[in-house]
C-alpha cells in the first residue's frame, strides 16, 4: 500500500529586488505609492499611514509602534528587524513578503490578505488573524505567544523550529496546514483542525481535550 502524502508545503516566491533607491521615511505618506525605495533607520510611530502601498521596496531597522497601516499594500517586499510594540494593519495585503529578525508585539491584521510570506527569526506576541486569507505562509525559526486564526481560510502554512503557546482555530478552514513540529499547549476551537496535520505524539498529549470536547468521558 502506497503512503499517503503529507500536506503540501508552502510554495514561496523568491524575493529579486534590483536598482533599489534610498528613500526618505520622513516623506512617507498614506494611500501613496512607493516602488523600488529603500526606508531604513526611521521611528515611524504613530505616524497615519493607512493605505500606502511598497512594492519592490526593503523596510530595514524601522519602529512602527502604533503607526497606522490599515488598508496597506506589501508586495515584493523585504522587512527586516522590523519593531511594532502595537502593529496596526487590519485588512492589509502582504504578498511576496520576507520578514526578518523582527520583534511584533500585538499584531492587528484581521481580514488580512496574506499569500507567499516568510517569516523568519521573528518574535511575535498576540497574532490576531481573524477572517483572514492565508496562502503559502511559512514560519522558520519563530516565537509566537498567540495565534488567532477564527474564521480565517488557512492553506499551506507550515512552521519549522518554532515555538507556538497557543492558537486558536475557531470556525477555521484549513488545508494543508502543518503543525507536526509544534508543542500544542493550548487550542482553542478544536473541531476548526480538520485539514491540519500533527504527529502521533501531539494525538496523544490532545487525546484528553479531544475526548472533553466530543463528550467522552475516561475512567480507569
Amino acid at each position: 500500500m502506497s503512503k499517503k502524502p503529507g500536506p503540501l508545503a508552502p510554495r514561496l516566491t523568491a524575493l529579486r529586488l534590483a536598482h533599489i533607491t534610498d528613500g526618505g521615511p520622513e516623506a512617507l505618506e498614506s494611500h501613496d505609492n512607493y516602488e523600488g525605495e529603500r526606508f531604513a533607520s526611521a521611528d515611524l510611530s504613530e505616524r497615519d499611514l493607512a493605505g500606502i502601498t511598497f512594492s519592490e521596496c526593503e523596510l530595514v531597522d524601522l519602529t512602527a509602534h502604533s503607526t497606522e497601516l490599515r488598508g496597506a499594500s506589501i508586495l515584493d517586499t523585504r522587512i527586516e528587524r522590523l519593531n511594532a510594540p502595537v502593529l496596526s494593519a487590519a485588512r492589509s495585503r502582504f504578498r511576496d513578503v520576507e520578514i526578518t529578525a523582527s520583534r511584533i508585539g500585538s499584531a492587528e491584521l484581521f481580514e488580512s490578505d496574506v499569500r507567499s510570506v516568510h517569516f523568519s527569526h521573528c518574535k511575535l506576541g498576540f497574532v490576531n488573524l481573524r477572517g483572514a486569507r492565508l496562502e503559502d505562509v511559512l514560519f522558520t525559526n519563530c516565537t509566537i505567544d498567540e495565534l488567532d486564526l477564527g474564521g480565517a481560510s488557512v492553506k499551506r502554512v507550515a512552521f519549522v523550529d518554532t515555538q507556538l503557546t497557543g492558537i486558536d482555530v475557531t470556525r477555521a478552514t484549513l488545508a494543508d496546514v502543518d503543525l507536526r513540529s509544534l508543542e500544542l499547549r493550548s487550542i482553542t476551537g478544536l473541531e476548526g483542525l480538520r485539514g491540519a496535520t500533527i504527529n502521533s505524539y501531539q494525538l496523544a498529549e490532545l487525546a484528553s481535550v479531544l475526548a472533553a470536547n466530543l463528550g467522552i468521558l475516561v475512567e480507569e
